[in-house]
């Protein structure tokens, strides 16, 4: 029996395709209220090719379908929701691109927005949840509960992602300067929640000054959303424009897309042909 195999100047594939369930990409942008900055997130987005942006203080009371197409390109316009600034502080914005997606629930609590995201690709459907966490401690509490809360919409396909404004150990400060009580419920929080953490890769930190560095943008799935997107991957990229670092998550089913042999006419035209068939 015959078998076809590369040689130096004929290669034939039969590729086993990783299936893009989503292209995210999340970032505290520290305001949208700027063109340039809104240039640097729409030339990110494009590089990326994202088909999902989560952003947080984005400082925007208000948010149009075009400042969407402003900020991420006219695709993501028709889908969006966000929460508004309180003056000039705050805000958080989800929007996915029309050709992969579209969202048809929304759940709006203090410090999060949530939606419910159905793929136009596989008709794969799960809960998106986008937080921008306060900077109090008491605030941070309420917004833990806030998250048990959510709980009972999001139900099983959930992914929560964002600025928490919290850590998780010590290891996620780069100082001493720990509150172990709110560590402590953050964790305790999170399995309630019966939530996972997706593995950072890229840095340790996601947010700097010039004396602190720590770890407080993160991602979180359930177990089913993980099922889901087994060969899901969380990615640290580099800033200028922000002291907080984006992160870009490509979520995955790594599951074999084998289509059966097809010969190509032209072939046979290859030099090495004759060859590897024999």
């Amino acid at each position: 029996m015959s078998v076809l195999a590369p040689c130096k100047s004929c290669v034939f594939v039969i590729s086993i395709m990783s299936e893009q369930k989503c292209l995210l990409l999340n970032w505290n942008v520290r305001g949208l209220n700027n063109k340039a900055r809104r240039k640097v997130v729409k030339d990110l987005v494009q590089d990326k090719r994202c088909t999902i942006a989560a952003l947080q203080e984005t400082k925007l009371a208000m948010i149009t379908a075009d400042d969407i197409s402003e900020t991420l390109g006219i695709r993501f316009s028709k889908h969006f929701a966000y929460l508004p600034a309180q003056g000039t502080r705050g805000g958080a914005l989800v929007a996915v691109d029309e050709d992969f997606y579209s969202i048809t629930h929304l759940e709006f609590r203090e410090h999060t927005v949530s939606v419910f995201i159905t793929s136009t690709q596989s008709l794969a459907t799960w809960w998106l949840t986008v937080v921008y966490g306060p900077q109090g401690d008491r605030e941070k509490i309420e917004f833990l509960h806030e998250l048990r809360d959510i709980k009972a919409v999001a139900g099983d396909n959930w992914l929560v992602i964002g600025d928490f404004n919290l850590i998780l150990q010590a290891e996620d400060k780069s100082n001493d300067n720990l509150n172990r009580r709110l560590m402590t419920e953050f964790r305790n929080t999170l399995n309630f929640l019966e939530l996972k953490e997706l593995p950072l890769k890229g840095r340790k930190y996601t947010w700097s000054n010039d004396t602190t560095q720590t770890r407080i943008d993160r991602a979180f799935c359930t177990v089913e959303w993980d099922l889901m997107l087994p060969a899901s991957m969380l990615e640290a990229l580099s800033s200028l424009v922000s002291d907080h670092s984006p992160l870009f998550l490509v979520g995955a089913s790594a599951v074999s897309n084998y289509r059966g042999f097809r010969f190509e006419t032209f072939w046979p035209q290859l030099p090495g042909y004759q060859e590897v068939v024999q």
